[in-house]
């Protein structure tokens, strides 16, 4: 809860900072050179100086950005899984839009200050108002911005999409990340058991699942490979908290929690196992129709291999000696060695644990 709570408030936080820019760029694009411009006169009260705009609009900004914030994270928490995203973007930005017609049309003086409407016109000025439309469209579409950079930032994971656009990866580059192989157990038998649509469902239930968790713990999703999630996490956000383990029994918990849902919508409660491993290895961008972020290295098949020994020695999370190593795990946590394993493909063997919590 209070991680979940430190996100919502740092989404918050860049919302009010985009939505402070945004008006600032409209007021500064509106205003800036107006009093110089020929044939163009401002009446008295309404001749501010283009720096009391911009405070205007900062400190206005600040309660919008909060309302912003929280429609997003209710929309994200309660209804993103029910709804297609199309409807989700336009349901907000109509809301959005509504609410800024009710607060402009409300508080009349802040908008002759800002839309140069006298002060005396009736009720539903807005309606007729030109000035007023031109400000709702360019709301609008910085919501929209605002909403896909969400959207790509989701898609990249964070800071990825930022990244993207200065062209860092457009040169292989080299990082220190963690990496998790997280695969359905005995996938082959419940897949011929539901059929392939009830199957289809269930693997998105399932990874809906560790969608609403994900942020809690600092992951990315990599990439989905059939009914497999490969998660990942910068070197150290990994560590922290030893966030990498935890994402998988958390993952774990909520399963347990919904295995009323999973029972009687499927007749079982699906289960897990995880390969987890770290280390240096190379990222860049590919593709030019469809753009993706690729990661090369032994890091990433070495993973891999490290969960497909699950079954074999009947473990669910299987993790690597050299990232168990960097980890300060507490009591909670019981670690068995497995074994030095030459995992297919590998000149040297790699030390395996398994690891359970109490």
């Amino acid at each position: 809860m209070k991680r979940t709570f430190q996100q919502y408030l740092l989404f918050t936080f860049r919302s009010i900072l985009f939505w402070v820019f945004a008006f600032a760029f409209m007021i500064i694009i509106r205003y800036f050179g107006i009093y110089e411009e020929k044939g163009v006169s401002i009446l008295p009260k309404y001749e501010l100086p283009i720096q009391d705009l911009l405070l205007y609009v900062s400190i206005s900004s600040i309660p919008f950005g909060i309302f912003y914030a929280a429609v997003e994270f209710l929309f994200d928490r309660y209804l993103a899984k029910s709804i297609s995203l199309g409807i989700i973007i336009f349901t907000k930005t109509f809301l959005y839009l509504v609410t800024l017609i009710f607060l402009v049309s409300n508080v009349v003086e802040y908008s002759g200050y800002m839309l140069d409407v006298s002060l005396e016109e009736e009720r539903g000025w807005w309606r007729t108002n030109k000035t007023f439309w031109t400000i709702m469209i360019f709301f609008v579409m910085s919501s929209l911005v605002f909403s896909f950079m969400k959207i790509a930032n989701e898609k990249f994971g964070r800071g990825v999409f930022l990244k993207m656009l200065l062209g860092k990866y457009r040169k292989p580059q080299e990082e220190k990340r963690i990496f998790m192989f997280l695969d359905l157990k005995s996938s082959t038998t419940i897949a011929e058991n539901l059929g392939h649509y009830k199957y289809s469902q269930m693997i998105q239930d399932c990874f809906y699942d560790l969608n609403a968790i994900m942020r809690k713990y600092d992951a990315e999703i990599y990439q989905y490979v059939g009914d497999e999630a490969v998660l990942s996490w910068a070197y150290k956000r990994g560590l922290k908290r030893n966030n990498s383990l935890e994402l998988y029994f958390a993952f774990k918990e909520r399963m347990d929690s919904r295995s009323e849902y999973y029972q009687d919508k499927y007749g079982l409660v699906p289960e897990f196992k995880a390969g987890i491993h770290g280390g240096t290895l190379m990222v860049t961008e590919v593709g030019t129709i469809k753009k993706e972020i690729a990661y090369h290295g032994d890091v990433i098949n070495t993973t891999a291999r490290i969960q497909s020994q699950c079954n074999i020695y009947n473990s669910n999370l299987l993790i690597s000696e050299s990232l168990l190593e960097d980890m300060q795990l507490p009591e909670k946590y019981i670690t068995k060695n497995i074994d030095d394993l030459l995992l297919k493909g590998k000149a040297k063997t790699v030390n395996i644990y398994s690891v359970t919590r109490v």
